[in-house]
């Protein structure tokens, strides 16, 4: 293992255990700025996720969003590919997918112009630590690559870190929404 590899499993465990104990502490209501943040964007293409484990929920936001414009969720084709995104209905059939999260029963998928991503921790200049797949570094190259993309981190205020070990090839954010604040670059 490289020491960059190292140095971000290790800083990925501390992660996980502050956004465990902010999960265990939340008490629901933590997708509300997020709704803010998107109703100046009603109608424009999005995608989120669907939260699994200790992640803060942005289903309230994302129905919200889906009374206005598309909504989709990532769907994982493979490893190394970048993630294609399947329109999602709030009562809508689901089935498992991979990694544990629930994917439209039936594929439709569409490009989205802004993504809510999931992370590990975040920091104050757009930085990004992910779970390690790279899927969405290489979905936001990808669409950026055709259009302007809104790349929203959904997270608890608890995972901000300093001095995250980043790569050339991570894709920064544009702002950070948690329970408490919006941060913008």
């Amino acid at each position: 293992m490289s020491d960059l590899a190292d140095v971000k499993a290790a800083a990925r465990k501390a992660a996980f255990a502050r956004r465990k104990a902010a999960f265990d502490a939340a008490e629901g209501a933590g997708a509300g700025l997020l709704s803010g943040v998107l109703a100046g964007y009603r109608g424009v293409p999005l995608a989120g996720y669907m939260p699994i484990r200790t992640e803060i929920d942005p289903l309230p936001a994302m129905a919200e969003a889906a009374a206005h414009g598309p909504v989709g969720v990532p769907v994982i084709e493979g490893e190394g590919l970048p993630l294609k995104f399947s329109r999602w209905e709030p009562d809508g059939e689901l089935r498992d997918g991979p990694f544990g999260a629930r994917v439209p029963e039936v594929d439709d998928f569409f490009e989205p112009e802004i993504l809510i991503v999931p992370l590990v921790a975040f920091d104050r200049n757009g930085g990004r630590l992910g779970y390690g797949g790279g899927f969405y570094d290489r979905t936001l190259e990808l669409l950026r690559g055709k259009r302007a993309t809104l790349a929203i981190g959904f997270a608890f205020a608890a995972q901000e870190a300093e001095g995250l070990p980043l790569e050339p090839t991570d894709q920064p954010l544009d702002m950070v929404v948690t329970e408490k604040e919006v941060i913008g670059f």
